[in-house]
């Protein structure tokens, strides 16, 4: 496998295949989203989810959530939307939203890059932007 694909200082991407199951291995973190990859301005992040997360809305970038394992559903004031494997929702910015999930879910982020995962709210929840694994 090639794992010469992320110069971290900079941020120029190297071709390479990414194993998400390999990356998911290496941390065990709740809602503690990785880096695994650079795309123009935005990041793929991976993350396990398990609970409750804290009402947020992101007031200036959308924001992607793609589920690879486990079901996920995220709370809307009006509503709520569940994921299983291999769906995916956007949230547009500035809509507020809460994820959870009963067992431990796995999930791919797109965001755009410096985005915190808590978005407006400040919380315990609140994890590194730029965590890179």
């Amino acid at each position: 496998m090639n794992e010469e694909y992320i110069n971290q200082k900079d941020t120029t991407m190297k071709p390479g295949v990414i194993n998400l199951a390999e990356k998911l291995s290496l941390f065990s973190e709740q809602w503690s989203p990785k880096i695994i990859a650079q795309m123009n301005e935005h990041h793929f992040k991976l993350v396990k989810l398990s609970g409750e997360f804290v009402w947020h809305a992101h007031e200036h970038t959308d924001e992607v959530f793609i589920v690879l394992e486990g079901e996920l559903t995220i709370d809307f004031r009006d509503g709520a939307a569940v994921l299983g494997p291999g769906e995916m929702i956007v949230i547009p910015k500035g809509v507020e939203h809460r994820p959870r999930a009963d067992e431990e879910c796995r999930v791919m982020l797109v965001e755009y890059a410096g985005t915190v995962n808590t978005g407006d709210v400040e919380s315990d929840f609140s994890a590194p932007s730029d965590e890179w694994i």
